[in-house]
This record gives C-alpha cells, sequence and structure tokens, in this order.
C-alpha cells in the first residue's frame, strides 16, 4: 500500500477521532516518571474531552505541566497528539460540553464516586502514521495549525 498524503491521513485522522470512544492519555512527574493511563474520549472538531479522578497522578501531572500526550488508533494507524491541557472541575464546564461527552462514551463521570475532573486538550502537534513509509511526513499539525 502506498504512503497516504497529507490531505488522507488528516481526513483518517479527524474521522478517526470522530469514532473511537479510548485513547491512552500519557503524562510524566517532575520525577521523570511517565504515567501513562487509558482514558473515554470526545473530539469536538477543536479540543479532546477526557475525564479521570482528581486526585490521580495523571490530573497532578497535567495540573503541574499543562501537557499530554493522547495515542488514538491502533499501533498500525496511529495519531499521537500532542498538547496544552487544562483540568477543570465538572461544574467548570459547559454544559454542551458535558452532554457530548455523555453521548459520546456512554457514561457520566458526576454519576460515579470520587471527585472527578475534566481534561481538556488543545492540540498542538497531530502526527498519523500507519507504517515506516509513512514516517516522513507524519506530522500534519504543528504548532496548533493543520499542515493540510
Amino acid at each position: 500500500m502506498a504512503p497516504r498524503s497529507a490531505a488522507e491521513r488528516k481526513a483518517d485522522t479527524l474521522r478517526l477521532l470522530q469514532t473511537e470512544e479510548d485513547a491512552w492519555f500519557a503524562t510524566a512527574g517532575d520525577d521523570g516518571q511517565p504515567v501513562l493511563v487509558p482514558l473515554s474520549l470526545c473530539w469536538d472538531g477543536d479540543l479532546l474531552t477526557m475525564t479521570t479522578t482528581k486526585t490521580s497522578p495523571t490530573v497532578r501531572n497535567a495540573a503541574a505541566s499543562g501537557r499530554a500526550r493522547v495515542a488514538v488508533g491502533a499501533t498500525r494507524d496511529v495519531v499521537m497528539i500532542d498538547g496544552a491541557v487544562k483540568v477543570l472541575p465538572i461544574a467548570g464546564v459547559p454544559t454542551s460540553v458535558t452532554t457530548a461527552f455523555v453521548e459520546r462514551t456512554g457514561w457520566d463521570p458526576a454519576h460515579n464516586d470520587g471527585e472527578w475532573v475534566y481534561l481538556r486538550i488543545r492540540p498542538q502537534r497531530i502526527q498519523a502514521w500507519r507504517e515506516a513509509d509513512e514516517i516522513a511526513g507524519r506530522t500534519i499539525m504543528r504548532d496548533g495549525r493543520w499542515l493540510v
């Protein structure tokens, strides 16, 4: 199979973000220790929304650094997103966002035990590739701007 064009990669990335319900969310602590967790995902066309408990290492790291990496898709069709992340209490997120998240993922963190927060990620860099022949040209967004 021939490598996809940048436009095809962008279209496939947007389709993947619209259809996938879960992603891997990675942060690092001040000590450099990585934390990688699977979280439910909702994409609104600009921001990724994910959620976890307020006391988790993931939230602690994201709040301290303001940065995260999200991996969506399978290893042979992956989208890697580096972005700025904000940690927001459930009450601090517009109802339209929480409604979209619940509809997309099928569950509402507000109805679970513990104190849950939303993670809102603004992509700064997006890379998409399937196999080694797509390593070149894998960056389709840089500095928050689509390159295609």
